[in-house]
């Protein structure tokens, strides 16, 4: 459980959940950092409290109540938390980077479903299309009989316009 609470990238919110899941155990855990000064960093860092500053080769409390160790307590090159083989400022850029490249990635896959369901006739455009066609030919139906109607009053009162009964005969 204490690798998994190192390996969290919000130090803040890591010091919180070793405060909810073991309370007694972090409360003997915090303020104990001065102890491991001038040892190593992995000897610091055990505790998931503390803050290893590789310049000074200092251990200190983790100020949770900010996200970053401020300046004056340690550089951001030189201050790791969790692990020792990353500091915060790698852990920064590798974070805004990661972070990036998820936010670009789903934007091109948003990018990609739209255009991909714009293309896709949808099941309210194929109705609608289909009622249309069925209107058009009821349409033309109904043009047609009115017009074989017409065409035949036409014929019973003799207003039909036949050929032209003088037209030249051709062989």
């Amino acid at each position: 459980m204490a690798l998994a609470l190192r390996l969290c990238a919000a130090p803040a919110l890591t010091l919180a959940l070793a405060l909810a899941l073991a309370p007694a155990a972090a409360q003997d855990m915090v303020g104990d950092c001065h102890q491991y000064t001038n040892r190593s960093c992995e000897e610091c860092l055990k505790n998931v409290t503390c803050l290893w500053c590789a310049s000074s080769g200092r251990c200190v409390e983790y100020p949770v109540r900010r996200v970053l160790p401020p300046a004056d307590l340690c550089e951001l090159r030189s201050a790791h938390w969790g692990v020792c083989w990353v500091n915060f400022e790698a852990l920064i850029i590798a974070m805004s980077v990661v972070g990036g490249t998820i936010l670009i990635m789903l934007g091109v896959c948003c990018c990609c479903c739209c255009k991909k369901k714009s293309k896709k006739p949808d099941k309210d455009d194929e109705r609608a299309a289909r009622e249309r066609e069925k209107r058009r030919v009821r349409q033309e139906e109904r043009r047609a009989e009115m017009k074989s109607r017409h065409d035949e009053i036409r014929r019973k009162y003799g207003l039909f316009k036949e050929e032209n009964p003088y037209a030249k005969f051709e062989n």
